[in-house]
Parts: structure tokens; C-alpha cells; sequence
């Protein structure tokens, strides 16, 4: 099954607990938030099927629950 992850920049205190877990999913732009590599936070990427454990422990071990994940995109992209 697929799964989608983003972040709420908003809460997410840049603990640097999800690049820990998940290094190929998250990163930190430069105020040390994390962010989704994947689609830059947009959270309509599907996670690649190796990467969805290491994204799951991430979302589990959020002290503030930043991390978000879906079964589906968070956003539809309007095509262009």
C-alpha cells in the first residue's frame, strides 16, 4: 500500500529525530526544520516501498507529532 509523508512546519521543533530515522526522507532547510526531500514537502510523493520503515519509525518517534502520514496524497497536483 502506498503511503505519503509531509511535515507541519509549524510545530516541528528541529529535534532532528526524523533524519535520524529516515535520512533519505527528511531533511532541514535552514532554520533547522525538517522538511520531505521526496517533493519538498508537498506530501504527493509516494514514499519508495524501501523507505517506508525508516519513515514510519520517523512519524512514531515525532515529540510533537510533525510528521504526517497518509495512505493517500495529501494534495492533488493541478496539472499545469
Amino acid at each position: 500500500m502506498a503511503k505519503y509523508t509531509m511535515v507541519d512546519q509549524d510545530t516541528c521543533i528541529a529535534c532532528g529525530a526524523c533524519g535520524a530515522s529516515a535520512p533519505d526522507v527528511f531533511d532541514y532547510n535552514e532554520e533547522g526544520v525538517a522538511y520531505v526531500v521526496l517533493d519538498d514537502n508537498e506530501g504527493v510523493a509516494e514514499i519508495p516501498e524501501e523507505l517506508v520503515d525508516d519513515a514510519e519509525e520517523a512519524f512514531e518517534g515525532c515529540p510533537t507529532e510533525s510528521i504526517k502520514m497518509a495512505e493517500k496524497p495529501f494534495y492533488s497536483k493541478i496539472p499545469s
